[in-house]
């Protein structure tokens, strides 16, 4: 199987990136995993809200194929503890699953299409983050999440 986690926006703080990278570079011990970054929509200010999620959903949907699992980060998903997490990971690498695909939004969310095609919703925490700490929350979680499947010591009850 191999995940990918899809994100909009680039990062501009170095450390974060740093940080995302040391457990992106960890996770290839386990799983092909990558990080595809969208550009921030151009003129962003002229459109609404919906315009605006609506082209970034229409990027989202160029980089994903109908036989991918689509998972959207968003609040209102199911939480889970890392535990059952790595549980979650571990049914979709006994389904044959080729592609898991990460979803973390632009700063309005999501649109209908993309609600629509997911294949379901996880939630970090009912707090808000910032996108680019997000990215950094979910890569080490997966990583935690393999770590735990493995019985390695890295996760501690």
């Amino acid at each position: 199987m191999k995940i990918t986690l899809i994100a909009i926006g680039k990062t501009d703080d170095k450390k974060l990136i740093e940080l995302t990278e040391v457990y992106i570079k960890r996770l290839k011990h386990y799983v092909s995993f990558t990080l595809e970054i969208i550009p921030d929509i151009k003129k962003a200010k002229n459109l609404s809200e919906a315009q605006q999620k609506h082209l970034e959903g229409e990027e989202i949907l160029k980089r994903t194929q109908t036989s991918d699992a689509l998972i959207l980060l968003d609040e209102k998903g199911k939480a889970f503890s890392s535990v059952q997490f790595s549980q979650y990971l571990q049914k979709h690498m006994n389904s044959g699953l080729k592609n898991l695909i990460f979803v973390i939004g632009g700063p309005y969310g999501f649109s209908e299409e993309i609600y629509t095609r997911a294949n379901g919703k996880v939630s970090l925490s009912s707090m808000t983050f910032s996108h680019q700490m997000v990215r950094l929350f979910v890569v080490e979680q997966i990583y935690r999440g393999f770590t735990i499947l493995k019985n390695e010591p890295y996760h501690h009850n």
